[in-house]
């Protein structure tokens, strides 16, 4: 079992002074140690609770900073940017930590529709054609763009550009599909809805791999929202804080600071019955439990959707809450 770590760079419960963004390097330090395959930093923007804008950047210094830990995007939001741009800094990347640096994409914006405008300024957001753009993001960095594309000559890199490996991140078959047509790995997302995606749909890509007569094997993986404590109780009640944050965010598109695990239960109670249901259903949907529990979970998991490596993604209100169970995983799966 390989386990990669997402880490969307949680802002609450630090000591006054703290960066998250320290935390996140002393967090990937440990997770190298620990011996997970990967550290894939999520992207946030005009947000109060994750501290990831440039996902790109934190990669080269925590890649500077571990030894053997592939350090990768999870994701950009491709459709804010150029691809010939992401393809420089990636590539560079790449030419910096041979083999260890994974370019994961996504259609999400990342952010609320005022750091949208702001990141597209002086054009429209949401301009762009993500497939196109995903397409061009693949030619420029493995020089497969046609003869005739007006970008052909484009260098991306000078001498022999290095290519990091790809991958699209997927919540369904839109994004599955589209991966296995250009080449690219996929990761099936099943930690944003408590109603993930079948395994079909990673049977789906591999199929759209095999027909776009791409050589090589189609590479899946999985990434979900786990925490492991001592006790199962003790799973929920530090979950308890990003479930409540769901909650606020996706039924009422209320975007809070994370709670600390006794206020979020609290708060919890002023829940219409259907929010207190979407709770439950979050809460249910996630890999909690002790070390053996979530070991468990997450090995019937990975044989349900035929995937050797799950990506975990933790958010608490406490660090320590965090490394504890990122610690707990490793020692029961590593």
């Amino acid at each position: 079992m390989k386990l990669t770590v997402v880490d969307q760079s949680p802002v609450q419960g630090l000591p006054n002074g703290v960066s998250p963004v320290v935390v996140t390097v002393d967090l990937a330090r440990a997770c190298d140690r620990l011996g997970f395959h990967r550290y894939w930093l999520a992207e946030h923007h005009n947000s109060v609770n994750f501290a990831g804008p440039c996902p790109e950047i934190l990669i080269s210094h925590i890649a500077s900073v571990t030894e053997r830990i592939r350090v990768g995007s999870g994701g950009v939001m491709l459709s804010h940017y150029s691809p010939y741009k992401i393809a420089e800094q990636f590539s560079m990347l790449e030419t910096l930590y041979p083999g260890r640096i994974d370019l994961g994409i996504g259609r999400a914006p990342g952010g609320d529709e005022l750091a949208a405008h702001a990141l597209a300024y002086p054009a429209r957001p949401g301009s762009g054609n993500y497939s196109e753009q995903a397409w061009l993001l693949q030619g420029l960095l493995h020089n497969t763009l046609p003869d005739d594309h007006p970008y052909k000559t484009l260098r991306v890199m000078p001498g022999q550009p290095a290519a990091p490996q790809t991958w699209m991140l997927a919540s369904g078959s839109g994004s599955s599909s589209l991966a296995g047509q250009l080449g690219m790995n996929m990761t099936l997302a099943l930690f944003i809805s408590p109603d993930p995606a079948p395994p079909g749909v990673i049977a789906e890509y591999q199929q759209a791999w095999r027909d776009a007569g791409h050589p090589g094997h189609p590479e899946a993986s999985i990434a979900v929202a786990a925490l492991c404590a001592d006790s199962r109780e003790e799973a929920e009640y530090l979950a308890a804080p990003s479930v409540y944050w769901k909650v606020k965010a996706f039924r009422q598109g209320i975007r809070e600071v994370v709670k600390a695990p006794d206020e979020a239960l609290r708060l919890k109670a002023q829940l219409s019955p259907a929010e207190q249901d979407f709770f439950d259903a979050v809460l249910n949907s996630m890999v909690l439990g002790t070390e053996d529990e979530c070991a468990e979970t997450i090995l019937r998991l990975a044989r349900q959707y035929q995937s050797d490596e799950v990506g975990v993604v933790t958010v608490t209100h406490d660090y320590q809450h965090r490394l504890a169970s990122y610690e707990k995983l490793a020692s029961a799966l590593l």
